[in-house]
């Protein structure tokens, strides 16, 4: 497969860059990281493209066949972030995840299991496309998701109400000849109830725990609209092939717990008191929920799920 050779390298190349646009932040690096990108994503494609001509069927039957649709997955995110995001700030979170993954898939993955193989008789419905793409894309989602929450909190953890409201006590001040000076203390314990306020300072800091929140938000958003059409569409499919919508099956227990902790952390983001830390925290959570629920249960060898899997 010199599909697989072709972006280990890139993905290898991807990876350097990433590192000096942190340190040295030039300009013709966007470009060139935008057209390695292309390449990155144009090569997984090819791959998946040439697993489906070889085994006709999408290439999402076994566990390594899931990890390289994961690992497109973080690549194409990739893609979208720069179309949107001008300052291309996600690039070192999905390159590396994408690389993380694609390396699992190729290092720990056995030999036998990376062959292309028929399905077996259980997985030859069209629920297959249905169920296991918008699962795979819901992790996806979800774990970039999560993983920007874990930046939030690892760069700024103790520096974001401190940073912002020391700001705005000393930049704010309210006076009046007919009211009594507004005391710093009781602005901060205004401001401490929600980070957001800060929001309204000119400050490169503020703005990008902003921008980081914000992007947490869109993209667990969207990752938890397609767990919830994957659970649905998994339902469907199970009632088809054993007989009942729900069977209590560790995989999808673990799916439920997931997609409950999402759940919580939407409800959580609109909560002003929650909003910041502790949305981030039910989002960090939800990182490792979702490495659980993809890996850790089939792992265990137990369940209606264990398919193609080690």
């Amino acid at each position: 497969y010199i599909y697989i050779y072709i972006y280990i390298y890139i993905y290898i190349y991807i990876y350097i860059y990433i590192y000096i646009y942190i340190y040295i932040y030039i300009y013709i690096y966007i470009y060139i990281c935008m057209c390695v990108c292309v390449c990155v994503c144009v090569c997984t494609t090819g791959f998946l493209t040439t697993r489906f001509f070889q085994t006709q069927h999408l290439p999402l039957g076994n566990l390594y066949e899931s990890l390289m649709f994961l690992s497109w997955g973080f690549s194409f995110l990739y893609l979208i972030s720069n179309v949107k995001n001008k300052k291309r700030l996600l690039a070192p979170v999905l390159a590396t995840s994408a690389l993380l993954v694609h390396a699992f898939a190729v290092l720990s993955v056995p030999k036998k299991m990376r062959e292309s193989m028929s399905l077996v008789p259980a997985l030859q419905s069209q629920g297959l496309m249905m169920h296991v793409s918008t699962t795979l894309i819901s992790y996806a989602t979800l774990l970039f998701g999560s993983l920007l929450a874990i930046v939030l909190l690892s760069i700024f953890h103790g520096e974001i109400k401190r940073y912002c409201v020391g700001n705005l006590t000393n930049n704010f001040e309210f006076r009046n000849k007919n009211y009594p000076l507004i005391s710093k203390n009781f602005l901060k314990q205004i401001i401490t109830e929600s980070f957001y306020y800060s929001l309204f300072l000119n400050s490169r800091k503020c703005q990008l725990i902003h921008l980081l929140d914000k992007w947490t938000y869109q993209a667990i958003s969207l990752g938890f609209s397609f767990l919830t059409i994957s659970i649905i569409s998994g339902a469907v499919w199970a009632n088809e092939a054993w007989g009942s919508y729900w069977s209590w099956d560790p995989k999808e227990m673990w799916a439920l717990i997931t997609w409950l902790i999402y759940a919580i952390y939407l409800h959580i983001r609109i909560n002003k008191k929650w909003m910041g830390k502790g949305s981030a925290m039910a989002a960090s959570m939800g990182f490792f929920l979702v490495w659980i629920c993809f890996l850790g249960v089939n792992l265990l060898g137990v369940g209606l799920h264990n398919y193609g899997w080690l």
